[in-house]
């Protein structure tokens, strides 16, 4: 059985890796770096990754080491129905990769291109999932996280998993507001943030049309 200093141990563990992981991931942090030493900027992405899964292992670690009593069981047809998740949620990550820039998201293209600039270069755009749902990575991992077996370790670690991505989300659309101007803020309006609403989409011809505005925007500012 988990004892309840191992849950606060954990607890305080995780706590600790989203203040640290919300700190590096500013536009603060990024900003102080750009005064004092510019230099390292182009790294600063590839840093950060690292940094993170470095981070990451000791919660886990927590996690992991002392498991107690199943709380929640998917068992039966259940236990068939959190495995079919398991695979529709590995086989979206695998899917919505095809719409990413995978060389700037592990930091590589800054690093080859000495980018110096705090902002990511990354132009706005709204793959097939980001027409349903404005965070298809953060929806898939809750649906992942939350179809799984839960002892009182991992119960606490989805409830506090499940806080820091919708608090980080807002903190997330902050920042793409200030790299994609009013564009990202009518995007924001017309879809639906974690989690996917009938009513709160965009068909594929609307979501060309908010394009065409980011590329009129950019043809007016050159």
């Amino acid at each position: 059985m988990t004892s309840s200093n191992h849950l606060l141990d954990l607890s305080a563990a995780w706590l600790l890796y989203f203040l640290l992981h919300s700190f590096l991931a500013s536009l603060k942090s990024k900003r102080w770096l750009e005064m004092r030493w510019p230099g390292l900027l182009p790294w600063y992405r590839i840093a950060f990754n690292v940094v993170a899964l470095v981070l990451l292992a000791f919660p886990l670690w927590l996690l992991y080491s002392q498991p107690g009593e199943l709380l929640i069981e998917w068992s039966g047809y259940l236990q068939w129905l959190s495995h079919l998740i398991a695979l529709l949620v590995f086989a979206g990550f695998l899917w919505s990769t095809r719409y990413y820039d995978g060389d700037e998201f592990l930091g590589l293209k800054q690093a080859r291109e000495k980018v110096r600039q705090v902002e990511d270069q990354e132009s706005f755009h709204i793959s097939p999932l980001h027409r349903y749902v404005r965070h298809p990575w953060y929806f898939l991992g809750l649906l992942l996280i939350w179809s799984r077996d839960m002892d009182a370790g991992f119960l606490l670690s989805a409830i506090m998993i499940t806080i820091y991505i919708v608090i980080g989300s807002r903190l997330e659309e902050k920042k793409l507001g200030v790299y994609h101007g009013p564009v990202y803020q009518e995007y924001t309006q017309r879809v639906a943030g974690l989690f996917p609403l009938p009513w709160k989409y965009l068909t594929r011809q609307q979501a060309m049309e908010l394009l065409k505005q980011v590329e009129k925007r950019a043809t007016a500012a050159s």
